[in-house]
């Protein structure tokens, strides 16, 4: 597996620089945010000079773009905010390949009206599916145009809240964009470590033939985010079904600080 960091980990606005912190910190690749350059995370408009910045800083450091977030509330209550949401997914979609990478990151999305990572009791409702399947659907479309993979992550806030409704939609849509990002501290708040381990191995068997990406952050013994590695989430075990089942793409770290980021590389390069 190679080691990636979310770019926005580093402070910023220059593509050059933050690749360079990621690679100081002994990360190999990073997952994106379009805010590294100074823009906001999902823009209206994308110049080819500011993509090609990106891959531009890549080939400079060697450090590959292993994704470009996306993320917006993709079952908002608002039709509205969908429709902006994807139009400018549209645009990131489109630059992907100048960018040199080959997926965006999604957000499946809450009934919140504000918060696309904060649960909502309707998320359950057959509308919410409904809309997630309206919604992914259009987006599956402009990624199979540009031969570019869309990575969804279980989530427990959020209208896909583990692995059997990732499947799920995964059956559902039949296309061949949709891929998985695979987070261990998404899948459980607090569990005890059996009940821990049996989650993460079913979620990896349940979706290992669409498993893209990994993420690594942790979960402190009440529940919150914590630095991978000082928590209480079972790397080795997760790690080691991740590779029993062919995975080697990305293991891409966030929920930590930049002071944070080479103690955690070393931390999940021994994992």
């Amino acid at each position: 597996m190679r080691l990636g960091i979310f770019a926005k980990t580093f402070a910023g606005t220059d593509p050059l620089a933050v690749l360079q912190a990621a690679k100081d910190a002994g990360y190999a690749a990073v997952q994106y945010n379009m805010a590294c350059s100074g823009l906001p995370a999902m823009p209206d408009v994308l110049t080819e000079a500011q993509a090609a910045d990106v891959a531009q800083a890549s080939a400079a450091t060697g450090v590959t773009i292993a994704a470009v977030s996306g993320t917006y509330n993709m079952i908002h209550p608002d039709p509205s905010v969908r429709a902006t949401g994807l139009r400018r997914l549209g645009v990131l979609i489109d630059h992907a390949a100048a960018m040199r990478t080959g997926m965006v990151t999604l957000c499946t999305g809450t009934r919140d009206p504000e918060d696309q990572w904060r649960h909502h009791p309707d998320n359950a409702l057959p509308e919410a599916w409904r809309d997630l399947l309206d919604e992914m659907t259009k987006a599956c479309a402009l990624a199979e145009r540009a031969g570019v993979k869309l990575g969804i992550e279980p989530e427990l806030a959020n209208v896909i809240d583990g692995a059997a409704k990732a499947r799920r939609l995964i059956d559902s849509l039949q296309s061949p964009a949709l891929a998985i990002v695979l987070d261990p501290a998404n899948l459980f708040e607090v569990a005890p470590l059996a009940v821990q381990r049996d989650i993460l191995s079913s979620a990896v068997d349940l979706l290992a033939d669409r498993i893209a990406m990994a993420h690594a952050k942790d979960r402190d013994p009440s529940g919150g985010f914590v630095a991978a590695g000082t928590g209480v989430v079972d790397f080795p075990h997760f790690l080691n079904r991740l590779r029993a089942a062919g995975f080697d793409g990305d293991l891409v770290t966030h929920g930590l600080t930049a002071t944070e980021a080479p103690g955690v590389a070393a931390f999940l390069a021994r994992s």
